[in-house]
């Protein structure tokens, strides 16, 4: 089987929204879940999925834009049971305005008896303003040593100067230069969908959230 799974959460300033995505992985059976979270007071989505079936692969990727007053949360488990399993995981957020807050917490259990398990995940996050604030907790556990590789990463950043620079001397303006460096930030998960349709969808919504914090 070869499955993809897209949730995408555009709720009213003031919703409350929690859910709990679960899935198993049989052999060489392959799923791309993917989560986006744009609107809502308090939104949580946490996927769990186990690789169980020898080969199987999960590809877990996840996208967030967290304005003023928003917070934005996903608990991600992935647990390779099976052996010779394929991880990826990858969850990219932006955060604008005053109290913007975003929680990541990506837990990975590679299992005694997952051999040959290749799996990485990683949490990417980009405050525009001050006030915003990202947490982000990447946990990995290995119970057995023969694997082919593991590892976890996580960083939280401001706009890098370089890119910046490099756009503004090439005679882009600074508001601009700004937008296409969180448009090239996201559109990394935006692209691994594989929708065309609603890779358009989802762009405009970056565009959209952009505007509506961009100062007057």
């Amino acid at each position: 089987a070869d499955l993809t799974v897209v949730s995408v959460q555009k709720w009213d300033d003031d919703a409350i929204h929690a859910s709990s995505h679960q899935a198993r992985v049989d052999r060489d059976a392959k799923l791309t879940h993917v989560v986006v979270s744009f609107g809502g007071g308090v939104v949580r989505v946490n996927p769990s999925v186990e690789l169980s079936g020898a080969g199987s692969e999960g590809r877990l990727y996840g996208l967030s834009f967290a304005d003023a007053g928003q917070h934005l949360e996903s608990q991600v488990y992935m647990h390779h049971k099976g052996p010779h399993t394929v991880g990826d995981v990858l969850y990219k957020g932006a955060l604008q305005g005053e109290s913007a807050r975003s929680v990541w917490i990506g837990d990975v259990l590679i299992g005694h008896e997952a051999t040959g398990t290749d799996s990485y995940e990683a949490n990417r996050n980009l405050v525009l303003t001050d006030g915003a604030r990202a947490d982000s907790i990447p946990n990995l556990e290995i119970e057995t040593g023969d694997i082919q590789g593991a590892g976890h990463a996580s960083a939280t950043g401001r706009f890098d100067d370089e890119q910046l620079f490099y756009l503004q001397a090439r005679g882009i303006a600074e508001d601009e230069a700004r937008r296409l460096v969180v448009l090239g930030f996201l559109s990394e998960i935006v692209q691994r969908i594989g929708i065309p349709e609603l890779e358009t969808e989802l762009t405009e919504a970056i565009e959209r959230e952009l505007a509506e914090g961009a100062p007057a």
